[in-house]
């Protein structure tokens, strides 16, 4: 509730520091702010020619939509990560960045962090528009479920925000975190079904460790938020009373580590700085 209070008394400072990094994000570049829809893109057009066209995988089909875009299908995915992965990496950096802030002045400095993670959110909400209009052109009605979306984001976004208030603290006082950061993150990004549907998972022969496989793959928090993404724009339906589940406990523990964590190593910060 302190935390909270601090928060809500640095309203403005937080403000400015939203904007500081949505200015900083892009500057003296020239397509600016497009660069927020190429990179996805990109990334979407590599992963289509190399799965779709050499590998040959089909994309599945919606249920109930009927929808059946490899495209579309892999950005439903990769959005929700990008946001994750691009909150954990920036997160980490974020409080080392702005050393010489924090050791000039007083504000609660979980301000930083929740600035770094509320802009990358802009940067989100404008990719899911595009998504969105691109689904509407192939015919898939999403306008009903952006609600859903809405609350889907929100969940995420703390989600994202408890692990950068845990990645940021840990990393001013072992800086080694941002190294080892790089290569969860790429055992993470294969364990998660971005650029394969979870029924590839489901249907796989593991043998006698079947259970304990996807027991131990279910316990992935991401499985459940790209799902949930998938579900609203690809198969336009609701998610699952147990994906709700998951991903609001996750998101609660998340914060709750990241908060502590957060408020363990603070008082030392700026000498560690």
């Amino acid at each position: 509730m302190t935390t909270l209070s601090e928060l809500a008394s640095s309203r403005e400072l937080l403000s400015n520091l939203m904007a500081r990094e949505l200015k900083g994000k892009y500057k003296r570049s020239t397509l600016g702010w497009l660069w927020s829809l190429l990179n996805p893109l990109a990334t979407m057009a590599i992963f289509t020619v190399v799965f779709r066209l050499f590998l040959r995988i089909d994309p599945p089909v919606g249920s109930p939509s009927g929808l059946t875009n490899f495209a579309l299908f892999l950005l439903c995915g990769l959005l929700p990560w990008n946001l994750l992965a691009a909150g954990m990496v920036e997160g980490a950096g974020s409080l080392v960045a702005n050393a010489a802030v924090i050791k000039k002045v007083w504000f609660p400095r979980e301000t930083i962090v929740l600035a770094n993670v509320a802009a990358l959110n802009v940067t989100f909400l404008i990719e899911l528009a595009v998504l969105s209009v691109a689904l509407l052109v192939v015919g898939n009605m999403v306008l009903p479920w952006l609600p859903v979306v809405l609350v889907l984001v929100a969940l995420l976004s703390l989600f994202v925000l408890g692990l950068a208030l845990a990645l940021s603290v840990l990393n001013v006082y072992f800086r080694d975190v941002q190294y080892l950061l790089g290569i969860v993150m790429q055992l993470w990004f294969y364990a998660t079904p971005i650029i394969y549907p979870v029924s590839l998972v489901e249907s796989a022969d593991f043998g006698r460790w079947e259970r304990v496989v996807l027991t131990i793959y279910n316990l992935n928090p991401m499985v459940h938020f790209i799902g949930a993404f998938r579900d609203c724009f690809y198969n336009l339906r609701f998610p699952s009373a147990s994906a709700w589940a998951v991903m609001v406990g996750v998101t609660a523990v998340s914060l709750a580590i990241g908060a502590f964590t957060f408020r363990k190593f603070t008082p030392r910060l700026a000498e560690e700085l």
